[in-house]
């Protein structure tokens, strides 16, 4: 069984990809819901409904169910300890770089909505606060939580 210390975050992590892979899948396949809330090329793509555009859909839900089977593979007990110190580098690794993301389109979000970066274009300020308290904050979130139960599997705590 694995040690609380890596099963909250990773569980946290699986439950955050798959509803990611479950809110891009939703959208590819022609739902409509909270996608203003998006904006931008990602609400445009979703809207084109073109075969590119849901092949490009499946893709991104794959990517992303394939996060939250990787952080479910840290509290497999059937894994070998070579095998999991390899997944917990790539999900400190892939978690480092989710976290990082989110954070800086938080912050690049807040200061446009704050007035203190003016952008070049028109900007969908709806879309933009949801991208900074919801969308991007969850990559953020995310991220933490998969970069964590990597380190407490590769640790063994």
């Amino acid at each position: 069984m694995p040690a609380l210390r890596t099963a909250v975050p990773a569980y946290l992590a699986a439950a955050l990809a798959f509803a990611s892979a479950a809110v891009t899948l939703f959208w590819t396949l022609g739902g409509t819901f909270l996608l203003d809330t998006v904006g931008g090329a990602f609400e445009d793509l979703a809207r084109d409904a073109s075969i590119g555009a849901v092949l490009l859909g499946a893709a991104v839900a794959s990517l992303k169910a394939a996060a939250g089977v990787l952080a479910l593979s840290l509290v497999s007990p059937r894994l070998a300890r070579s095998r999991r110190r390899l997944l917990a580098r790539v999900s400190i690794g892939g978690g480092t770089v989710l976290a990082l993301y989110g954070g800086l389109l938080v912050v690049v979000g807040a200061l446009v909505l704050a007035g203190v970066i003016t952008p070049g274009g028109e900007v969908d300020e709806h879309a933009l606060r949801w991208h900074v308290a919801f969308w991007d904050l969850w990559f953020v979130i995310w991220g933490l939580a998969l970069a964590i139960a990597g380190r407490q599997a590769r640790t063994g705590r």
